[in-house]
């Protein structure tokens, strides 16, 4: 997946490295449209190892499930995690751009912060590909559910969460550029898969661990202060690892997994929705 990622990653460089810096709006457009045909050979091929990737890892653990249907790749590409157009999606550094230059920034510089941009869409849309394409890998396979596992370095809301498991219906809650992965597992024996993420601030220096969660917070866990209890202190009274970032929503005419699992009441209505909208073949 980081593969493919890298890949993805060098060719919409290429492209962004084509815009006219005198005629941004104009020039992108152009090259836009190129780079959403590319950019979605990328999110397949990340589908596509996500969806092997769920009866790989369930093998491993010796769990032989057969999936109601095939996970259909195809079904991912061409379309933003949040159900906008792909091209509209990889517009968005034009107007980034833009945008700066009006505020006073060199146009050089502007250019590169809306890099910047274009390489947070890339690495969040291959990773949504890759994660959609195995959460209903997981949906099609009855009593299989899945735990959060981290793929450092990760947040702190990120390590918070490691090592839960869900139902194969609970959103996979994400912020831009999160590589969190789904690890298929039966609730029963998803134990042996947790991720303490008591020891992954253990497996940090002293610097990084601040860097994770602030100066203060990190000394008080260092002194002996529950992990879990000091990262709800900082985030306050709105919830554990709720987030508004990156959070899937409803798209114009197609719903995405997610909404699906959202919407479904029993399994078989979220087959029977994933296979309308050509998720499950």
């Amino acid at each position: 997946m980081q593969a493919v990622q890298a890949a993805a990653l060098l060719a919409m460089r290429r492209a962004w490295s084509r815009v006219d810096p005198d005629d941004i709006g104009r020039s992108w457009a152009i090259q836009s449209i190129a780079a959403a045909a590319v950019f979605s050979g990328y999110q397949e091929a990340a589908a596509e190892r996500g969806a092997d990737y769920i009866g790989d890892a369930l093998a491993e653990q010796g769990i032989d499930v057969d999936p109601a249907g095939r996970v259909n790749p195809e079904a991912f590409a061409g379309v933003a995690s949040d159900g906008r157009p792909l091209a509209g999606l990889l517009y968005a550094p034009a107007t980034v751009a833009l945008t700066r230059i009006r505020s006073g920034l060199a146009p050089a510089a502007a250019l590169r912060s809306a890099r910047n941009n274009l390489d947070r869409i890339v690495r969040t849309q291959i990773a949504d590909a890759g994660r959609g394409a195995a959460s209903v890998g997981i949906a099609a396979r009855p009593g299989v559910g899945y735990v959060r596992m981290l793929n450092p370095p990760s947040c702190v809301v990120c390590v918070q969460l490691a090592g839960r498991y869900y139902r194969y219906n609970d959103g996979f809650q994400r912020h831009p550029k999160c590589d969190c992965v789904h690890v298929p597992a039966r609730e029963a024996g998803a134990a042996d898969l947790t991720t303490d993420p008591k020891a992954y601030f253990d497996s940090l220096s002293p610097e990084e661990q601040d860097e994770l969660m602030g100066a203060e917070a990190a000394q008080a866990v260092r002194d002996g202060a529950d992990f879990n209890q000091v990262v709800n202190a900082r985030r306050g009274a709105t919830g554990v690892g709720t987030t508004t970032e990156g959070v899937t929503r409803v798209g114009a005419g197609r719903l995405m997994p997610d909404e699906i699992y959202r919407r479904a009441r029993s399994r078989d209505e979220a087959l029977s929705l994933l296979r309308q909208y050509g998720y499950l073949i």
